[in-house]
């Protein structure tokens, strides 16, 4: 059988067809949004099904929208019900895509994490796409920092990004958090209108939440913090409301959902020199709050999260178990961890250079690099994941790998931390 993909002709803004075609998770992981992008108005239909000879069609939404001059028009269609382990093909227009749904036991699963990711210097863009194409990654969470910018030059550099990135995000679910550079002036315009992210009841895709398999990942804004005198407040108590119960929520759900997974793109902690430590005014509120403003640690603390990923900074970074200001560091750490356990992967290659670390490593960071690539996690099964740090400078061999593991029913508590010998920053 032979599968013809047809390219989108583009002549100067105006393009002929379909283009920037993703897919990402709705609500389960069997419920698939479909995206793409027209510069001429088109309808919102495609046809799917399991084979090409037998597909079914069907019509979603199209919101047609402006920036710099330029008029887009974002179309998306959800498939819904889909079965386990199948093979589906999808068609838009004259263009054919596929994609594999995962298995009915979602007991394992590997995931591409990272953040700070552009045209220009995309060090790790290749082997991302490469991974992702031969199966070597189930689907993507990109933690903020798109293109560089995806408002850039009108739009037309975020355009650009999401062509060269379709052959692996139209055929693996491409989830994403908006970072700092999705601020386009204009209250995040070009990320809220590329995307759609699993449903909250708000009409912002800037956070949300879903489980898949053994694992409940919630994905959140560090950017209403970030420009909160450029666009107010309200944004961040919107979020925390619903982060609050949402996390409530999913500690009842233990049992079924026992592992929770944060990503958000400004760090609570790191090491690069450049970002003083993590101990900037903003990051201070985003931990801690201040002038009655929710900061987001107590949360991950009082819910016993844990694993958080976050970007920004442009490096590599394992943190050993950390609360408040305090690390565990012990030979267990990371079986039945007191605390959570947060990775900084930053490096997959954005328009500037890597960042310096302080000169002598925090005593809480287990460990560092300023090599280019990005992260895979391997839920393994319901008690133990894997972490493995892919360098693009060492032809993606392995820089770092660590088990996270823990008993069924391990939740971490303040008792649980007073009890260990926990070392202050400073």
């Amino acid at each position: 059988m032979k599968v013809f993909i047809l390219v989108a002709l583009c002549l100067g803004v105006q393009c002929i067809g379909p283009e920037q075609v993703h897919i990402a998770f709705y609500t389960s992981p069997w419920d698939i949004s479909v995206s793409w992008i027209t510069f001429e108005d088109a309808d919102s239909s495609l046809t799917y099904g399991t084979s090409t000879s037998s597909m079914q069609n069907l019509s979603g939404t199209t919101n047609t929208w402006h920036f710099g001059g330029i008029t887009r028009h974002s179309h998306v269609v959800i498939l819904k019900d889909l079965k386990p382990s199948k093979q589906y093909y999808y068609q838009i227009e004259s263009r054919v895509f596929n994609f594999r749904t995962l298995p009915a036991d979602l007991t394992t699963y590997k995931v591409c994490v990272f953040g700070d990711l552009g045209v220009y210097n995309g060090r790790s863009t290749q082997s991302i796409i490469n991974n992702g194409i031969a199966g070597k990654f189930d689907f993507i969470v990109h933690i903020g920092d798109l293109a560089y910018d995806l408002h850039s030059n009108n739009g037309k550099l975020g355009d650009q990004y999401m062509n060269t990135l379709e052959p692996v995000i139209s055929k693996i679910p491409y989830m994403v958090i908006a970072g700092n550079h999705e601020n386009d002036n204009v209250n995040f315009t070009n990320f809220k209108n590329r995307f759609v992210m699993p449903p909250t009841g708000s009409d912002d895709n800037q956070f949300y939440s879903i489980d898949i398999g053994p694992v409940h990942w919630v994905g959140l804004s560090t950017e209403y913090y970030g420009f909160l005198e450029q666009y107010g407040n309200q944004s961040i108590f919107t979020q925390f409301d619903w982060l609050t119960e949402n996390l409530e929520a999913a500690n009842k759900n233990r049992g079924a959902v026992p592992w929770i997974a944060m990503y958000q793109h400004r760090p609570f902690y790191c090491s690069v020199e450049e970002g003083a430590d993590c101990t900037l005014y903003e990051n201070v509120i985003l931990r801690h709050g201040a002038l009655g403003i929710p900061g987001l640690e107590q949360e991950y603390i009082k819910n016993s999260v844990d694993i958080g990923f976050a970007g920004h900074m442009h490096a590599y970074e394992r943190m050993w178990p950390v609360a408040d200001l305090k690390y565990y560091k012990e030979e267990d750490a990371y079986h039945n961890p007191v605390a959570p356990v947060y990775i900084l992967t930053g490096s997959a290659g954005c328009h500037s250079s890597g960042m310096k670390f302080s000169p002598i490593p925090m005593p809480w960071s287990a460990h560092r690099s300023d090599d280019y690539g990005y992260t895979v996690m391997t839920v393994a099964n319901m008690t133990h994941i894997h972490f493995e740090q892919i360098s693009i400078d060492k032809n993606g061999g392995v820089i770092d790998s660590v088990w996270v593991s823990k008993d069924i029913g391990h939740l971490h508590t303040e008792e649980m931390r007073m009890g260990k010998k926990g070392n202050a920053f400073y």
